[in-house]
């Protein structure tokens, strides 16, 4: 149950750090700020690194429970 409840709040921590990334780099692109091109290179960094992230820390807790047992 601990398991369950752990990864749907990892999941929505990454949806909303996505949302926020991607919302970021569309507003600033219509206002043609210099930042905006950086924004959307940490969109799309982002878009690979945070799943991959919430991947192992799953993975590491999952490794760290069999390890109590």
């Amino acid at each position: 149950m601990y398991m369950k409840k752990f990864k749907q709040i990892l999941a929505i921590i990454g949806i909303i750090l996505l949302v926020g990334l991607y919302v970021a780099a569309f507003v600033l692109s219509f206002m043609h700020s210099p930042l905006a091109s950086r924004w959307f290179s940490a969109a799309i960094y982002s878009t690979i690194i945070i799943p991959i992230f919430l991947w192992l820390v799953i993975m590491i807790t999952k490794y760290l429970k069999n390890l109590n047992k």
